[in-house]
């Protein structure tokens, strides 16, 4: 059997997440709102972040990146999700599969080293106050932010060039609602005993590293926090880091589980369930999570609704 880059198979074809009828229109409506809602948070987010010169800090340049993350984190999978639901087994040319691949793992990697750069800003801003405006200067922020999408493309070409090493010349029915890399190992042809597990390395390195630099940061936010003497002190101090700490806990929980554990500990239905979460349910939440509970969006969005119906 030739091994390569050659492919016999020129189509792939998403089976989806159901083949249930009913539960394709039910599941339609569900995830068309989730995307909209998905869509005008996170736009809202970059607009008022934009527009809002209070809002023109460190935190919220890497909230802006992260919102612009997750529209195209979501809108590399949904849209094709939902012609699923209308129509049963999307055919998507190998070349998009291969883009759709890429372009899922790049922002998905992207997201995972903006959440690291945001527990490190937290860090600076709670343990070295009078150090924060050096040590997050302009020039500092953009080179994490920088570094971010950078990393996000390493991972993603390590991802796209493990699928153009396999020869596909069999099946080609995808069971899954996206073509992530896992269900296409399934269909490949070639000897996978180390292209599957390239991928994994790469990634569970890169989760282990930011975890880290996560972890190591919100440690040290604990040790200063616990030193301050009043409640108060120390309930204002820890609430500036609740909505980051709901977003980490989140989102990498669901990639540790897609993308870290050996494939037979779960199901393929398990894994569609976990890639839908972190996907489409989480960019939708993470404007949420970070309006609703911070209070300079919140203002922030109240001063804007008020220009604009004044």
């Amino acid at each position: 059997m030739e091994v390569g880059n050659y492919t016999s198979v020129t189509q792939f074809i998403i089976l989806g997440l159901t083949e249930d009828p009913t539960l394709s229109v039910i599941f339609f409506v569900i995830f068309l709102g989730i995307y909209v809602v998905t869509l005008m948070g996170n736009v809202s987010i970059i607009v008022l972040i934009s527009s809002n010169p209070q809002l023109h800090t460190p935190m919220y340049l890497f909230l802006y990146h992260l919102a612009f993350v997750d529209i195209w984190l979501s809108s590399s999978v949904t849209p094709v999700m939902l012609m699923g639901f209308l129509r049963k087994g999307i055919s998507l040319p190998f070349a998009g599969c291969v883009a759709q691949l890429c372009s899922m793992v790049k922002f998905g990697t992207t997201e995972c080293f903006l959440l690291a750069a945001m527990a490190y800003d937290r860090y600076v801003a709670i343990c070295s106050p009078l150090l924060y405006s050096s040590h997050m200067s302009p020039r500092i922020c953009i080179l994490l932010v920088g570094m971010s999408y950078l990393g996000g493309c390493v991972n993603a070409w390590t991802f796209t060039g493990c699928l153009l090493s396999l020869s596909f010349c069999g099946p080609n029915k995808v069971n899954h609602f996206f073509c992530d890399f896992s269900p296409l190992l399934k269909l490949s042809c070639s000897d996978i005993s180390i292209i599957a597990i390239i991928p994994s390395i790469s990634s569970g390195s890169i989760i282990v590293v930011t975890v880290f630099v996560i972890s190591l940061s919100y440690l040290y936010i604990l040790i200063t926090i616990l030193k301050i003497r009043s409640a108060e002190g120390r309930h204002k101090a820890f609430s500036t880091c609740t909505s980051h700490l709901t977003a980490v806990t989140l989102y990498y929980g669901t990639i540790t589980f897609i993308y870290v554990l050996p494939k037979s500990s779960y199901s393929t239905e398990q894994n569609k369930v976990v890639s839908v979460i972190y996907t489409v349910v989480i960019p939708m939440l993470n404007p949420l999570i970070y309006s609703l509970r911070n209070r300079d969006v919140k203002e922030a969005m109240r001063k804007a609704a008020v220009r604009l119906y004044s």
